[in-house]
């Protein structure tokens, strides 16, 4: 199953967890926050082509409600800043970065983010030579060519949605815009740090990207 689920069709399954959680926020009238984006309510269909299950926690972004501040969700894929304000479509961007770190990983990415890093500039903890190839699922071989554009951009993308300040993540409609970006590489695939694709110190969406 890992190895059928190729480089090319997990970038596929993010795209469309974005696509869906962008549609959700922007073009649905009112907009609705999913409030748990996890790997058990992203299904993939016989294509591997990923859609978003389980409405049971989403709710209509109205932060006025009297009970917007009732913390629901997945441990591991919520928000930091839940512990302490009211829920927000920031929320599902933070928990679409987890997913999509775990897409590629393979693994829940917990050695990589720390929700409990809330006073600090970012959730991401790493060393400072850790390489990209390096995290990645090593039941595949590392990707070539376009695959490890888009895996490279992904890497990017989700670091700057795990950010511990929910200000300094991009909306979900800006994190498809990247994802519908071919960026071409500077450098080869195995030399690409993952400090240099969260920033340094700190991760600075472009600005073509933010909200």
């Amino acid at each position: 199953m890992a190895t059928e689920f190729d480089w090319a069709r997990r970038a596929g399954s993010i795209k469309g967890v974005a696509n869906a959680l962008s549609y959700m926020h922007r073009d649905c009238s009112p907009p609705w926050i999913h409030s748990d984006i996890t790997g058990n309510n992203v299904l993939l269909d016989g294509d591997y082509e990923a859609h978003v299950s389980n409405f049971g926690t989403a709710r209509l972004l109205k932060p006025d409600s009297s009970n917007w501040t009732l913390v629901v969700g997945t441990l591991g894929y919520i928000a930091p800043e839940l512990a302490y304000s009211a829920v927000t479509e920031k929320c599902d961007v933070y928990s679409f970065g987890i997913i999509a770190l775990e897409v590629i990983m393979g693994r829940h990415p917990g050695d990589l983010v720390s929700s409990s890093c809330q006073s600090s500039t970012s959730s991401v903890q790493f060393n400072s030579g850790t390489l990209l190839q390096d995290v990645l699922d090593r039941r595949l071989p590392l990707p070539p060519d376009k695959d490890a554009e888009n895996v490279a951009s992904i890497a990017k993308l989700a670091l700057a949605c795990v950010e511990a300040d929910p200000h300094c993540r991009p909306a979900m409609r800006k994190v498809c815009q990247g994802l519908s970006i071919q960026v071409p590489l500077v450098k080869p695939f195995s030399d690409v740090g993952l400090r240099e694709l969260n920033g340094v110190p700190t991760f600075e969406v472009p600005e073509h990207l933010r909200e």
